[in-house]
């Protein structure tokens, strides 16, 4: 059993994993920015650089899943600093306390994006060791596996996962995806090629139980399922799963555009990502193909 200290712990995903982990026998302990915290919980502030240190002391691992959301509201100046700030400035605050109090952690485990590598609609498969793009989102990801690699500097076992569009039924994407298809107004985006890279959120979880339960796990990963997917494809199974038709012709992009300004950059083009390095590690997807994982 280990002692698991998770950032992030009450979102979509953090909520599913502290509950996985508590069944697989470990202690699980939140960061919470509420002071008024709960059993379990501990209080921490990013902007006044306060962490409850029992949190850090008593931690065998670290998983940091913390970060606004990047497709909540759209992207002014001010946003794409609090998506920054809110992934930055939290790796930074953990990694200072952790040199301070607890420099034997076994382990830092911590969420980056797929957005890392260039949205290119091709038949390129981007790999870990690809270089990254030049655009905000990119930026961002370089930033944010910059701070958590301070922990691989200081000999911490360190597990980076750039992470696809999270499938679950709970909500999240699959629910803004599905949502026009109902009402009758649904469509392919664009040209509909781009690919979408997605995970079901069971398979994200199990990612995270194995890199804390298998040592020889460590680097940078993509947490994407096998099966490539185009945003055309994904919009037809989705309709044929609930059983709604698709008579609108494809949304023009120019019309995203200005819903969403620069924020487009992440439906319009998508790459497809591989899953083979995670794949080597003897991880085994629940839900390797697109099918198999609106079907749970």
């Amino acid at each position: 059993m280990a002692s698991i200290l998770v950032t992030g712990g009450t979102g979509l995903i953090g909520k599913k994993l502290c509950e996985l982990l508590r069944n697989k026998g470990h202690k699980v302990a939140i960061l919470s920015r509420n002071q008024h915290t709960k059993p379990n919980s501990y209080y921490w502030n990013s902007d006044t650089r306060y962490i409850d240190a029992k949190a850090i002391v008593e931690a065998d691992y670290i998983i940091h899943l913390a970060g606004e959301g990047i497709a909540d509201k759209r992207w002014t100046e001010q946003r794409k600093n609090d998506l920054i700030n809110s992934r930055i400035k939290t790796a930074n605050l953990l990694f200072e306390k952790v040199k301070e109090l607890n420099p034997n952690l076994k382990g830092f485990i911590s969420a980056s994006g797929i957005g890392y590598y260039d949205a290119t609609t091709s038949e390129k498969i981007y790999e870990e060791n690809d270089a990254p793009g030049n655009d905000f989102i990119n930026e961002m990801c370089k930033v944010w596996e910059k701070a958590s690699l301070q922990f691989d500097a200081i000999n911490i076992r360190t597990v980076i996962f750039r992470t696809g569009v999270v499938l679950t039924k709970e909500g999240g994407a699959l629910k803004k995806l599905s949502q026009p298809i109902k009402l009758g107004v649904g469509a392919p985006i664009g040209s509909g090629e781009q690919y979408i890279p997605w995970i079901h959120i069971e398979d994200l979880c199990n990612m995270y139980v194995e890199a804390i339960e298998n040592s020889e796990i460590k680097g940078i990963y993509n947490a994407v399922a096998p099966e490539h997917v185009t945003n055309k494809a994904l919009t037809k199974i989705i309709a044929k799963k609930i059983k709604k038709p698709l008579w609108l012709p494809n949304i023009p992009a120019f019309v995203m555009k200005l819903i969403l300004g620069e924020m487009t950059v992440i439906i319009l083009e998508g790459s497809r990502v591989s899953s083979e390095k995670i794949m080597a590690t003897g991880f085994k997807f629940n839900y390797p193909n697109i099918n198999e994982a609106l079907d749970n």
